[in-house]
């Protein structure tokens, strides 16, 4: 993977890396942005994203996506572990934790083909091999994911029951929403808990954002 000094877009990633205190190797940054390319590339014809503009990519989808690798990394202790990214689309923020986090075994399901198809193209250009796409309801994989997250998917409601056969005994499910949903989380069945709530701030996006934590409650005896 080549530097990305040359890339228009590589100075304002790497001040959007310095703002959310991400120490990312050069050859990461230069994946980061080898897949911006991509997803413009791609949007010609599958149009994976209505954001096409490339500055409004990278704030709005990769520096969007980044917000959550410190987040996860502290929940997982760095370690190795399975991640199911829901509803993924383009791969946000799929492709990005493969590529920030490249201990841990990332899947993307969607439902539609050609986005699965998209994160498969994306692994094997980028040289990600903890990196898939699947083409599937998320209702339908069995896991354990050791983490099951979601960026813009559905309700927490849904989030939670489509995708719980997946999430391993102890896991914990990751969405990215916009503010606070105090509406969501009041309307959880009692099988589920939010153990934590943290605002996000992504820099060069004037909007709220929090990353929503959950977890299986035992079943009362």
């Amino acid at each position: 993977m080549s530097a990305s000094g040359s890339h228009p877009l590589s100075a304002p990633l790497a001040t959007g890396l310095a703002a959310l205190g991400l120490a990312l190797a050069p050859d990461q940054q230069a994946r980061l942005l080898a897949y911006l390319d991509l997803i413009a590339k791609w949007n010609r014809v599958y149009n994976l994203t209505a954001v096409r503009e490339p500055y409004e990519m990278l704030t709005h989808h990769l520096l969007d996506s980044l917000a959550v690798v410190q987040p996860l990394h502290r929940h997982t202790g760095g370690a190795a572990a399975r991640v199911l990214d829901v509803g993924s689309g383009a791969g946000l923020p799929g492709v990005v934790l493969a590529i920030c986090e490249p201990q841990m075994q990332v899947d993307c399901v969607d439902t539609v083909a050609k986005k699965a198809a998209f994160i498969q193209q994306v692994a094997a250009s980028l040289g990600l091999a903890n990196l898939r796409g699947l083409h599937d309801r998320v209702e339908h994989l069995a896991g354990p994911y050791d983490v099951v997250c979601s960026r813009a998917f559905a309700s927490l409601r849904d989030f939670v029951t489509w995708s719980a056969g997946a999430l391993a005994e102890h896991g914990a499910w990751m969405a990215l929403k916009g503010k606070y949903p105090e509406a969501e989380i009041a309307v959880l069945g009692q099988e589920v808990a939010v153990f934590h709530v943290e605002p996000l701030h992504v820099p060069g996006l004037e909007a709220e954002r929090c990353l929503v934590w959950l977890k299986k409650q035992p079943a009362a005896r």
